[in-house]
């Protein structure tokens, strides 16, 4: 069926530009041109993903559970009608009739245009092997892709990366911390070997492969075996590797098929002039789908320039693109590396090499006739901006060349007073933020803007506001310019809302909101579905304040949560039941045997919260390992959660001729009443049972002190990297009163901290004396803030994975019966 071609409604005489490509390149053209000359045309955009503009760069956080989707979102739906931009998402250009000036969806939508700009990026390169059209056999390049391996992470069971370059190991570090075993083929000898040499190659795959990857160099792929599905990759050497999800990661190519139909002039890429127009004086191209003077291009930083360039065409500025030397800064699987310009050596170069593998630090900076030339750096790549600096402007290092490699500060004649002097001492085009192409002039123009905060900062120019590896740089730029007039900026609970904490906590209770989304929408989230910041904090304040009526949001918690144990480096996970203050029992210790061989666990070993902890226990096991153990009585030892960890006791007056009082059966009352509670952070209760205070209850976020004459209170220590002793919170007589300040004072603490304030920097913030007063003067104050703590009790669960199944009221069994309120207060 023939449509007629949309045109601009009447009035509109603005030029109708069209852009192919909702990705980055796409999008910063927009903005670029935006920012010259924003009523000169109408813009229309076309994505293929039924998505809002997102950062590709951030795609392997997505992948490795660090970030949300929304997190990445560069510019969501408010930009587009902020702007007048038409977004048509989810229908591809599929044709471009260059004579009519009209292009065609896939949907049969023909709009014309005046002006086209083709940004349709790159391809993945799928090698071309037998079996590669198997299903389970992907590429890495968008969320399609993300949500593939999410998938087949929660499946478990192995996966093969195919490509040893950024994106592969990228892929390979996501799929092994969701819990997958994982193998990276690489042809070449060298991990990343466009970006580093051998020796940081070498450094970078000891480094993978000590976090249980396994990393295969020289491995030519010969086929992918799997009848109906993959099952495995065969190497040319006969050997296989199990694969229950493959990953191709081997490369891009510049997607050029609808320009290439369209009779553009295409090479490598869609050639283009310096303005960044194609064959076709109406038909423009910007991004990795480009050629320029023989040139294809895949970091940010010049497809940024690029941008630049073709906006000032479109608004008529003299100029254009030409390419400046490039410098790539990674954190590969979190580990940093940097390198610049060329260090394949030779030609009189030389190399000055500072190696330390004991601390995992590589530097190699090459020199020509006293000039750098390139760089590589791993581990500490503080001084990558520096040397990038030099590199660029050709300066000789003859001077310095003795103390060269130790970095600035030693260059200059030893370490600066004020650190900030080495990013003063940066010139203006120095790259500040790679993700997002910004200079350091770029930074300072926006602060000089009005930006005079960090957030600020990230709004005004997006520099820090992707990986976030250059906040200290842009922290200090605020500084430098602003001196002490350096914003702070609204404590709001994230970003995607202007609320804080404490706002929202009031309002959920005020409006009687039952619902994730129905407090997002009534108080306005930016975002629809908020971020990996707000939706676990939100879960927690909706499951606080509506006990037995809130459904507990699984997906709303971080991955140990929902798992109910702790993710290691190796991607494996660790499993902790509880021991009631500290005590075990032969069927206990059993039960732990048992799981231990059972499930090949690797380790066992005792924590400093008197419990043994499980190592290496594979994500698939986790619902079997659990139910083992609840089978011999053991319950979920929450040393994952924002929840009671441990009880920690000594043996008190039964077994220690020092102990006043029954420390140990006080501990396991406290811990079987406790236990299982959600809390805005992690919790630790210890119980002492005489001065000596064997059990660190003085660090401990409730600390209970035996005495002669009874008990001494404490709360708020934290034993932590910022250790803090407790304050005394008050003296009981009674067991009875011990328990039942402590239930109040938890709940106190569940009902107005804020999430992931720990009761340290919370007693802090509203100091002693206003817990005191909420405790101690009102007995019926006090007894109903501990009903409500026991009430919400009611409603956890024994074993950790049965909310899978949907909650309800716990039945006790008898060997973990819960201290109850009506044996609490007298």
């Amino acid at each position: 069926m023939k449509h007629e071609p949309v045109r601009a409604s009447e009035g509109d005489t603005r030029e109708h530009l069209i852009v192919v490509g909702n990705g980055m390149a796409g999008c910063r053209a927009v903005e670029e041109l935006l920012a010259r000359d924003p009523a000169r045309y109408r813009v229309t955009i076309f994505g293929a993903e039924p998505l809002v503009n997102y950062n590709r760069i951030m795609l392997s956080p997505v992948l490795a559970g660090e970030k949300t989707f929304d997190d990445i979102i560069i510019n969501g739906a408010d930009w587009y009608d902020d702007n007048g931009i038409a977004l048509v998402s989810g229908d591809p250009v599929v044709a471009i009739d260059r004579a009519a000036r009209t292009v065609t969806a896939r949907s049969g939508v023909t709009m014309a245009y005046d002006r086209l700009l083709i940004a349709t990026g790159s391809d993945p390169f799928i090698i071309p092997v037998p079996g590669r059209d198997l299903p389970g056999v992907i590429g890495f390049r968008d969320m399609k892709d993300v949500e593939h391996m999410l998938a087949a992470a929660e499946r478990g069971g192995s996966a093969v990366v195919i490509g040893g370059g950024l994106l592969g190991l990228e892929a390979a570090h996501g799929l092994s911390l969701r819990g997958m075993t994982v193998t990276v083929l690489h042809i070449m000898p060298t991990l990343m070997e466009r970006q580093l040499d051998e020796a940081a190659g070498w450094l970078l795959k000891t480094a993978l492969e000590a976090r249980g990857q396994t990393i295969l160099t020289g491995a030519d792929t010969a086929a992918i075996v799997g009848d109906g599905r993959v099952e495995a990759v065969r190497l040319k050497d006969g050997t296989e590797i199990p694969a229950d999800l493959v990953v191709m990661a081997v490369g891009i190519r510049p997607s050029v098929a609808l320009a290439r139909e369209a009779g553009l002039d295409v090479g490598r890429g869609i050639r283009v002039d310096d303005h960044m127009v194609t064959s076709d004086p109406a038909i423009l191209s910007v991004g990795e789908c480009v050629e320029h003077d023989g040139q294809v291009y895949g970091l940010v930083a010049p497809l940024w320039d690029m941008c630049r360039a073709l906006a000032d065409g479109l608004v008529g500025t003299p100029g254009g693109y030409r390419p400046a030397p490039t410098s790539t800064k990674l954190k590969v699987a979190g580990l940093d590396v940097f390198s610049a310009g060329d260090f394949s050596g030779g030609d009189g170069a030389e190399d000055i090499v500072l190696r330390d593998a004991a601390r995992g630090i590589y530097k190699r900076v090459v020199v020509r006739d006293d000039r750098i030339v390139g760089a590589v750096l791993y581990g500490d790549i503080a001084d990558g901006n520096w040397y990038f600096d030099l590199l660029k402007k050709g300066e000789s290092v003859a001077d310095i060349r003795d103390a060269l490699i130790f970095g600035q500060a030693f260059a200059a004649g030893g370490a600066p007073a004020d650190p900030r002097a080495a990013v003063a001492a940066l010139s203006d085009d120095a790259e500040i933020c790679g993700c997002n192409g910004v200079s350091k002039g770029g930074v300072l123009a926006c602060i000089d803007g009005g930006a005079h905060s960090l957030d600020a900062v990230r709004s005004g120019c997006k520099a820090s506001a992707s990986c976030g590896s250059c906040t200290g740089i842009v922290e200090s730029l605020l500084a430098l310019r602003l001196g002490g007039e350096v914003e702070a900026g609204p404590k709001t609970m994230c970003r995607c809302t202007t609320f804080g904490h404490d706002d929202v906590r009031r309002e959920i209770v005020a409006q009687g909101m039952r619902s994730i989304p129905e407090v997002m929408q009534r108080l306005h989230w930016s975002t629809p579905d908020g971020c990996s910041s707000c939706r676990p904090a939100l879960n927690y304040y909706l499951l606080c304040a509506l006990p037995g009526e809130y459904a507990d949001d699984q997906q709303s918690r971080f991955v140990n949560e929902r798992l109910h144990a702790n993710i290691q480096k190796d991607g494996t996970y660790s499993v902790v039941p509880r021991m009631w203050g500290g005590i075990t029992s032969p069927r206990e210790l059993r039960a732990i045997a048992d799981v231990v061989e059972k499930y090949d666990a690797p380790m066992v070993k005792v924590t400093g919260g008197q419990r043994l902890d499980i190592f290496g226990i594979r994500k698939e096991d986790l619902p079997a390992v659990w139910r083992d153990l609840n089978a011999a009585g053991m319950v979920s030892g929450h040393a994952y959660g924002k929840a009671l960890r441990t009880v920690k006791t000594c043996v008190g007056s039964e077994w220690c001729r020092f102990g006043t009082q029954d420390s140990t059966g006080l501990g396991v009352k406290i811990e079987r009443a406790t236990w299982g509670s959600w809390m805005p952070h992690k919790f630790k209760i210890a119980v002492s049972g005489c001065p000596r205070n064997c059990a660190e209850a003085t660090i401990k976020d409730f600390g209970i002190v035996c005495v002669d004459s009874g008990y001494e209170l404490h709360v708020g220590g934290n034993g932590g990297i910022k250790v803090r002793a407790t304050d005394l919170l008050c003296k009981v007589a009674t067991e009875a009163e011990a328990m039942e300040m402590c239930a109040a004072f938890i709940q106190l603490y569940r009902e107005e901290a804020r999430y992931l304030e720990r009761t340290a920097p919370w007693i802090e913030r509203v100091g002693l004396a206003y817990v005191q007063s909420r405790l101690l003067p009102d007995d019926i104050a006090r007894a109903e803030l501990a009903a409500r703590f026991f009430f919400s009790q009611r409603f956890s669960q024994d074993d950790p994975w049965a909310a899978r199944a949907g909650g309800a009221e716990r039945e006790h069994h008898a060997p973990m019966a819960r201290f109850r309120p009506v044996e609490v207060v007298a």
